[in-house]
């Protein structure tokens, strides 16, 4: 595939970026902007506490299976019609989940919103590349990173206040006006583009990696409700996962044209980056899934408040991707990315030491801080990942990069809340077995309540809470191990040629 955009769309570079960062923004928003309108959702369609969370996951893994078909898509359909169909897909789909009145109604709506929205993200990134000159791919990316960024971490906010303020449906209808918006900016000033029709479809090499994502997902979400391996159900799903994965691999080393083209594996940086981008997805996306049910299930945190309280970590990424627009180019770039890293470890090590009986004030601190790390990340590994791609594989390229980052928040976001789950069971455990209700130290926290049946089971609550507690920094303690364990990776990429010009970045 061959990509070829048009001169004009050049000239028209910030009406272009302007349009296509709108469409990133709302794409982006939608990953995280549920979350804390789902116990309103919950109670509108009937649904349980395990069935809700198809609202989030559906989104997700649909957005997951489709990526990997933006390259192919782009050369059959150029890249202008394709956001247009992306673009018109995404918002007729939000308005359908905001008129939703049953629970398969808005899984299925939110489904086909994760179909039309899983272009736009590495469409935009390989579009803003291609309409900027080399010396200002990093400010390119600083932006493209701000909009990715910008959903994830504002969503809580922004959904906690259209909640309280109007209702859970305005999360979904929000879409509208930025979605004729963005589809008006991409009709009018992308003139289009042309290439080489594109290579024969590969369903073989689609149809196993959709097994594969599908049975990883499936055996991750299902696995904590039942038992995981002691139930037929995930072993049947896990089995379809490597099966997938077998058939997958296997072909794409044998087949003469794969889904995906073997160059890009043979990339170092490329594939290194995408490896370190699987990590940020599971940092960035499983701390923003902890955070508001702890803050308003433990800390008792109005719904707008836990919003509010995280917004620093917005404010932290933008200050930072601000500057890493600036430093692009004239620091090794590996030298950023260990900067954001470490930061990063901070935060986490800060919010080991949470508490329940914690000010909002540790929370917008390691939140700001953590916001800071993970925005001198993003940039710069994005712009390593495709500094030595050459530009027919940037689109193909792209929707790896962000199919990659997404099996890691997805899978990120399971694994952590089964690891609450799970040390909340195993913790409280142990600490009944410790607690004598006759002890003073129990009479003088709990007085006069223990002879009654109501008393006990306050003490019981406490003990859940206190667990849950220990469950979440113990989450947080596996983050920052698996933090400091990606710094050796930097190793492997390749070592930038700095430049005097700002934000030129090449590769030795």
């Amino acid at each position: 595939m061959n990509q070829v955009i048009d001169p004009r769309d050049k000239a028209n570079r910030w009406p272009i970026t302007i349009s296509i960062m709108l469409a990133t923004v709302m794409n982006s928003l939608d990953t995280t902007i549920a979350n804390v309108a789902l116990p309103h959702i919950q109670g509108s369609v009937s649904a349980s506490s395990d069935q809700i969370t198809w609202v989030l996951t559906s989104y997700i893994v649909a957005a997951a299976l489709v990526t990997p078909m933006t390259g192919w898509l782009a050369a059959r359909l150029g890249r202008k019609r394709l956001f247009l169909i992306s673009i018109s897909g995404f918002t007729i789909t939000s308005m359908l989940c905001g008129i939703a009145t049953s629970l398969p109604e808005i899984v299925l709506f939110r489904l086909l919103q994760g179909v039309f929205g899983a272009a736009l993200i590495p469409l935009s990134q390989a579009v803003l590349l291609d309409i900027n000159p080399p010396e200002q791919h990093g400010q390119a990316m600083a932006i493209w990173g701000a909009g990715a960024i910008l959903g994830p971490v504002l969503g809580p906010a922004l959904g906690g206040w259209l909640t309280e303020s109007l209702n859970w449906r305005w999360v979904f209808f929000i879409n509208l006006p930025v979605g004729i918006l963005a589809l008006l900016g991409v009709w009018f000033f992308i003139r289009g583009d042309r290439g080489e029709p594109p290579r024969k479809f590969d369903f073989l090499g689609f149809g196993a990696l959709v097994l594969f994502i599908g049975g990883f997902q499936m055996t991750l979400d299902r696995g904590p409700g039942e038992d995981w391996f002691s139930s037929p159900e995930i072993w049947t799903e896990a089995l379809i996962a490597l099966a997938g994965l077998w058939i997958f691999v296997a072909h794409t080393l044998t087949a003469e044209h794969p889904f995906f083209d073997r160059r890009l594996a043979r990339d170092r940086n490329f594939l290194t980056a995408s490896i370190f981008g699987f990590f940020i997805g599971i940092l960035l996306f499983s701390t923003m899934a902890l955070l508001p049910p702890m803050m308003q299930n433990l800390l008792g945190y109005p719904v707008l408040t836990s919003g509010i309280v995280s917004m620093p970590r917005g404010i932290g990424s933008l200050i930072a991707m601000f500057v890493v627009g600036q430093l692009v180019g004239r620091v090794d770039t590996r030298l950023i990315l260990m900067t954001g890293l470490s930061i990063s470890s901070v935060a986490l090590w800060q919010m080991m030491h949470f508490d329940l009986s914690m000010t909002p004030e540790p929370l917008v601190i390691s939140g700001f801080i953590q916001g800071l790390g993970i925005g001198m990340i993003f940039v710069p590994l994005s712009t390593l990942a495709f500094a030595t791609l050459s530009p027919e594989l940037r689109a193909e390229g792209s929707s790896v990069f962000t199919l990659i980052r997404n099996m890691g928040a997805s899978a990120g976001i399971s694994i952590m809340q089964a690891l609450v789950v799970f040390h909340t069971r195993t913790v409280g455990a142990g600490l009944s077995e410790h607690i004598d209700p006759s002890s003073p130290a129990v009479q003088a926290a709990l007085p006069g309540r223990l002879d009654t049946a109501g008393g006990l089971m306050g003490l019981e609550g406490e003990i859940t809470r206190q667990a849950t507690m220990i469950a979440y920094i113990d989450d947080f303690k596996l983050m920052l191990i698996v933090t400091v364990l990606c710094m050796p990776m930097l190793l492997l990429m390749r070592k930038p040629k700095l430049h005097g010009g700002p934000r030129h970045v090449e590769v030795e």
